[in-house]
């Protein structure tokens, strides 16, 4: 799919151990450093959940940020599901 710098979202599942090791953190540096949008959140589960948008480059980037995840961290799956952007979100947060 072309990127025509159209602006997409992305639900994204983080899976492996992700919690306590920085991850939200990463993430957040990650998704500022390529200009996308929205929030980061542990889940119950011991998965880490991402709510992204931004254009459809940046999206694809930033998610094979998140398969490497910082030191410390062992990713074993990332699940993403595309759609529409809302325009809701006006920075990247940490919940």
């Amino acid at each position: 799919m072309a990127d025509t710098g159209e602006s997409v979202r992305a639900r994204i599942l983080v899976s492996g151990r992700v919690q306590g090791v920085g991850y939200r953190a990463f993430t957040c540096r990650m998704a500022v450093s390529r200009g996308v949008r929205g929030g980061v959140e542990n889940l119950d589960s011991g998965q880490v959940a991402v709510e992204a948008e931004g254009s459809r480059g940046a999206l694809e980037e930033f998610v094979t940020d998140l398969k490497k995840g910082p030191v410390g961290a062992r990713v074993t799956q990332v699940q993403v599901e595309w759609g529409h952007a809302t325009g809701r979100y006006h920075d990247f947060t940490i919940k």
